[in-house]
């Protein structure tokens, strides 16, 4: 330790309970709590002794008035496991604003929780060590114990939802800022693939397109995701739009991407009604891209399209091994992707695109579903018509 700390036992001989301790004794507790602090490299490294300690004075502060605040059985058992309530529009507690500071300041979530242990057992020796408990006083042990632990959840909470937040904001701005280079190279390849240059440099330029459209894609679904995990959602402007066109007009797309395979679409009744159609064309892609991806290569994809009284009924079907039924449990959360999927990485997959699917379907108030056997798998999407 860079610090020497020595506790004097009262020349009273009085026994000093756990919260009286803490509070009389705070520079030496501070000291090794800065002393452990500084071993936290590389965040640690130019930290000044005052930034070391950041809001650790508060928060013993904090242990030690709850240590002398009479609590239930219940009240303890919620604390020993992180659980105790938090009262609303009061300001973030010591240990919250803890977690931000230090992760803005680059440590990790394991140091983070090292220098609470470090914490609990420089407190507890020091005053055992100094004043020889009475065996009566060791309630004081379990209620510091619970109140560290709760403090441990508050700052490992505070701590990883600031690193998301950071991280998605990252990742927007990033997408954001890609889209113009994207698009220059765009329309650069549809400039060379339209002029008499050659067919090497024609082939060139569209092989040059069809990879700007996938990264298109990419950043699209990156920017959706990232509003999603920021609590935005997926943005919708809805309008008057007949899908039997909309889902026609993106399917002549995907079959100009895909040649080799067969896509086929059956329209039912009126199917016009108020919704975003680009993003319902979205949902489709997304839906029949990854029935290619997983589904047999001979087989053909199969949309169907059918106006059910008040609902639209939107199914894509596609024949191919049955999705297991741990996979298919979790088949609409992000970053996921089936364990034997082809192409990968190749065709430009974040694993995102039922994920987003789900979510724009419950933009619009929707429900979607899959089931999966080994005759075929559906995906099954209930859209509101709306008027």
């Amino acid at each position: 330790m860079a610090h020497r700390t020595e506790i004097v036992r009262s020349d009273s001989g009085a026994y000093m309970r756990l919260a009286g301790f803490i509070l009389n004794h705070m520079e030496a507790i501070l000291l090794r709590w800065e002393a452990f602090a500084g071993t936290l490299l590389p965040a640690a490294t130019d930290m000044k002794p005052l930034a070391l300690r950041d809001h650790a004075k508060h928060l013993l502060v904090a242990i030690a008035k709850d240590l002398s605040t009479p609590q239930s059985g219940a009240d303890q058992l919620e604390k020993s496991m992180g659980w105790a309530p938090l009262q609303a529009g009061v300001p973030d507690t010591a240990a919250q604003t803890h977690a931000v500071l230090r992760a803005r300041s680059g440590f990790d979530i394991n140091q983070l929780v090292a220098e609470y242990r470090a914490l609990r057992a420089s407190v507890l020796r020091l005053w055992m060590d100094g004043f020889e408990p009475e065996p009566y006083h060791l309630d004081d042990v379990i209620r510091f114990n619970e109140a560290i632990d709760q403090a441990i959840a508050e700052s490992v909470k505070s701590f990883s939802t600031h690193v998301d937040q950071a991280r998605n904001l990252l990742l927007g701005m990033l997408a954001h800022d890609m889209r113009s280079p994207l698009q220059t190279i765009q329309v650069t390849a549809s400039y060379l693939a339209a002029i008499d240059a050659g067919e090497k440099v024609s082939g060139a330029a569209s092989r040059l397109n069809r990879s700007g459209v996938r990264m298109q894609a990419l950043l699209d679904d990156m920017v959706d995701y990232n509003r999603t995990r920021l609590g935005l959602g997926i943005s919708i402007a809805p309008a008057r739009a007949d899908l039997a066109q909309l889902f026609a007009d993106e399917l002549d797309q995907l079959r100009v991407v895909h040649p080799d395979r067969q896509i086929d679409l059956d329209v039912v009744g009126d199917c016009r009604g108020v919704w975003d159609g680009r993003r319902l064309q979205q949902l489709l892609g997304n839906l029949v891209l990854n029935a290619i991806k997983y589904g047999a290569q001979d087989a053909s994809v199969r949309v169907a399209v059918a106006r059910e009284n008040t609902e639209l009924l939107l199914e894509v079907r596609n024949v191919g091994d049955a999705i297991e039924r741990s996979t298919l449990d979790r088949i609409f959360d992000p970053l996921q992707r089936g364990p034997s999927h082809r192409g990968g990485d190749a065709n430009g997959s974040l694993g995102l695109g039922l994920y987003i699917a789900r979510e724009i379907v419950r933009a619009h108030r929707g429900e979607i579903s899959a089931r999966s056997d080994d005759a075929e798998t559906v995906f099954s999407v209930r859209l509101p018509r709306g008027e």
